[in-house]
This record gives C-alpha cells, structure tokens and sequence, in this order.
C-alpha cells in the first residue's frame, strides 16, 4: 500500500493513469482525480466522511487542506467537494465542502467554506473568505474577508485560467519522470 495514497471505511481514491500526486501529499477515502490532474506537496485532501471529486486539468498546489462535512439524519447529504475542470487552486487554501466550477483561480491563502458554490471562471483573491453558503458569479475577480465582488474580469485574466492549468500539466509531467 502507498502511504500517501489510501482507502478508509472501505473507499478507496481513484485516479486517473495521467494524474501527478507529489509523494509528500495525502489523498484519502472517497477521492476521485480525473485526467490531468495533480496533488503538489503537502497538499491533503481527505475524502474520508464524504466524496470529493478532482476534475481534468485541476491542480491543488502546496500546502492546500480539502475536507468534507459528513452525512448525518438531519443532513442526508452532507458537504461533499467538487472541483470542476482547469481549475487552479493556489498554495495554502483550505477548501471545505464547497463546489468549484471550471476554469477557476483560488489565490493563496484563501478559505472556502461549505455549500458555497463558484460559478465557472471565477478569480479568487488571495487571502480572501468566502463564508458559507455564499455563491459567486461568473465573469468577475472577488476579494475580501468576507469575499465581495469587486470587479469584472479582463479578456486576459479570463484567457489566464486555462493556461494556469496548462502549465500545471506541463510542469507534473517533468515531474513525474523523477518519481519512476
């Protein structure tokens, strides 16, 4: 068994053969990484009292903590996680039950919290709050703590989402040669 890749009550992560995970980061319980994607250093993404799904081309960078609410009588589903593709998620932020949607860039340090929902191309600011429950909408850069919206996004910082993925993809794969 990898270490740093593990089942827990019976989940077991499944990852797509393209995906690079960093051997200093954990992945654990329900954990779905689709193509593409890759886990950074001391990363932690713990899947283990609800599924959290990775999609194609997201990276989630160093130092970065996603977790789940569980699932209770009161509560059916809980807070699971959802990443949706060519997403960014910059290094220390935590992410806790909330959806992400595609071609998304979460700046360092920030906190999403659960049921809040990102739409599709959404720039975060670093350091920033979005508190539960909270959607944003798509097109525009927020900041703050709490979050707030603070302006429309340019056509270049709209054209950047898809190429920080990118690059994250070009980088896992010289990456990956190191860990044969």
């Amino acid at each position: 068994m990898n270490r740093n890749i593990r089942p827990y009550d019976g989940s077991a992560p499944q990852i797509a053969d393209s995906c690079y995970i960093d051997p200093a980061a954990v992945v654990i319980g329900d954990v779905t990484l689709a193509e593409d994607a890759s886990v950074w250093p001391f990363a932690v993404i713990r899947g283990d009292v609800n599924a959290i799904h990775i999609g194609e081309g997201s990276n989630i960078q160093d130092f970065a903590m996603l977790h789940v609410t569980h699932k209770r009588d009161s509560d059916p589903v809980g807070a699971p996680l959802h990443i949706g593709k060519h997403v960014t998620i910059g290094h220390h932020v935590t992410l806790h039950g909330c959806t992400i949607g595609n071609e998304v860039l979460v700046g360092i340090g920030s906190i999403i919290l659960d049921r809040a929902i990102i739409e599709d191309r959404v720039l975060i600011g670093a350091g920033s709050l979005v508190p539960p429950g909270k959607r944003l909408e798509s097109g525009y850069l927020y900041l703050g703590n709490p979050v707030k919206q603070a302006r429309k996004l340019t056509e270049q910082e709209l054209d950047y989402f898809k190429y920080s993925a990118e690059h994250y993809i070009r980088v896992a794969n010289k990456h990956k040669p190191n860990l044969e």
